[in-house]
């Protein structure tokens, strides 16, 4: 169950946030098969991170009075039969704590943190360390979820405008924010439509796995999954500012040994006229979706990074 934005109250959002932080609260978001393999291992919630990581149904009295009373009041505390259960997730990354969806995330309107934005957030900083930001840059997070991107870069003195096409994502990536002390503008609707001006960084982490059930924030459409990364890479290279960097994280399905995304890019790269990058980050993910059919003739699912500066000519990136 996810809560409906507009049932959110955004001040006691941050104070759980503040709250968590002060109790020394960290944990690790896995992925969702990993997930229900550790909830079949447990049955009692015991400490923060059983409640707001793991998200385990809880006893009441095994959160201090203080945490539960922010819970009610932002709208996040589900109580029934003697048991509650949070809403809402927590998750760590570097010293920042990041609201999210609950567990599982099956609604429509999920607001997505996993393995994945780790290894986004991690292929960025790497990139920034190798060819540093301008002062100041202003970026642009397509999809921006969580904030979790779009946040991380704002520590490399960049300017954030984080985009996503559902509300409740834009909303708890507001009080993210909030709680990193990080000034970020806000922009809803669909991120591969031109608006906003020119960026001098563009990044995303779209969604790309085939979903039987479409839902936004999991379905990368056609292409075996890649449609939507390559719509977001298209629109990226029209409104980068003259030396703007996109740098695009996803995942894509190897066939026959043949990354089809890598494909599709060479050819609007060579167009574009861009220097690039890409790497292979992680060679298997999600080995589970390979039993769904539209996954037939698919070897593997491979996580990519792709570096890419609006140049006069092209050129792969050292």
């Amino acid at each position: 169950m996810t809560p409906a934005a507009s049932h959110l109250d955004d001040n006691a959002l941050l104070e759980l946030l503040i709250l968590l932080r002060q109790h020394g609260y960290r944990h690790i978001t896995v992925t969702p098969a990993t997930h229900a393999r550790v909830l079949a291992q447990r049955s009692n919630a015991r400490s923060l991170a059983d409640v707001f990581g793991w998200n385990m149904t809880f006893a009441p009295q095994v959160l201090p009075e203080e945490i539960l009373a922010v819970m009610r009041r932002a709208g996040i505390l589900l109580e029934r039969d003697g048991l509650a259960k949070s809403l809402l997730r927590v998750s760590s990354l570097d010293d920042a704590l990041l609201l999210h969806s609950g567990y599982p995330t099956e609604a429509e309107d999920a607001v997505f943190f996993g393995p994945d934005t780790y290894r986004f957030v991690r292929f960025m900083q790497d990139a920034v360390e190798r060819h540093p930001l301008p002062p100041q840059a202003r970026i642009l997070d397509i999809g921006c979820g969580s904030g979790a991107g779009g946040l991380a870069l704002a520590r490399h003195g960049a300017r954030p405008v984080l985009n996503d096409i559902n509300p409740l994502a834009l909303r708890l990536a507001a009080v993210n924010a909030r709680a990193a002390g990080i000034a970020a503008e806000f922009l809803e609707g669909d991120g591969t439509a031109d608006r906003g001006g020119e960026f001098d960084c563009i990044i995303a982490n779209p969604p790309y796995l085939v979903d039987a059930s479409e839902r936004t924030y999991r379905h990368g459409g056609s292409r075996l999954g890649r449609e939507l990364s390559v719509r977001i890479a298209e629109s990226a290279l029209r409104r980068l500012a003259p030396g703007g960097r996109l740098l695009l994280y996803t995942g894509v399905a190897i066939v026959d040994g043949v990354d089809g995304f890598l494909e599709e890019m060479r050819m609007l790269l060579d167009e574009a006229g861009c220097a690039w990058r890409y790497t292979e980050i992680d060679p298997d993910v999600f080995g589970e979706e390979l039993e769904q059919a539209a996954y037939h003739d698919a070897d593997r699912i491979a996580a990519v990074g792709l570096e890419a500066v609006r140049a006069q000519r092209c050129a792969v990136m050292g």
